[in-house]
């Protein structure tokens, strides 16, 4: 059973935890601990965790788009395996939305295959705008979808 997990500021001490969290999510794509220092440094940009003090059950991290003014890319958004459906992905994403006051919409890229996350981003009010052979945040060949959100409430 896991524990209540608050959203917060991931820190230097967090990144091998996340790298694993990645790498257990998205085994095509896995983030090194020296790519994670530099996401976390990255100006205008967010990286939260859930953490309940015992571990860490998810990540989230999303930046400012550098060449679209007003948009913020969610780059990623992963829950621990055993702990999906607890809400801790909704809790990530709640942080993450209100963290960029000058943003108008962010936007996300959804493998075409994995219909489960283009539920759960259609479920916090995503829509597809369109999509794209090769996603940027991917190493790999993969068919995206890419979802956008308003943040103009």
């Amino acid at each position: 059973m896991s524990g209540l997990f608050f959203i917060r500021s991931a820190g230097e001490g967090d990144l091998a935890a996340v790298s694993k969290i990645i790498e257990a999510c998205e085994p095509r794509a896995p983030r090194s601990v020296q790519n994670l220092k530099a996401d976390l440094k990255r100006p205008d940009s967010e990286f939260v965790v859930a953490d309940d003090g015992r571990q860490l059950g998810g990540m989230g991290y999303a930046a400012m788009a550098k060449e679209e003014t007003g948009v913020v890319i969610l780059h990623r958004l992963h829950v621990s395996g055993n702990l999906t459906g607890q809400g801790i992905g909704r809790d990530i994403f709640a942080e993450l939305e209100t963290c960029f006051p000058d943003a108008k919409r962010m936007r996300v890229e959804v493998e075409k295959a994995d219909e489960a996350s283009q539920g759960f981003f259609t479920s916090l009010g995503f829509a597809e705008i369109g999509w794209a052979k090769q996603g940027s945040d991917r190493p790999h060949d993969a068919e995206v979808a890419i979802l956008e959100k308003s943040l103009v409430f």
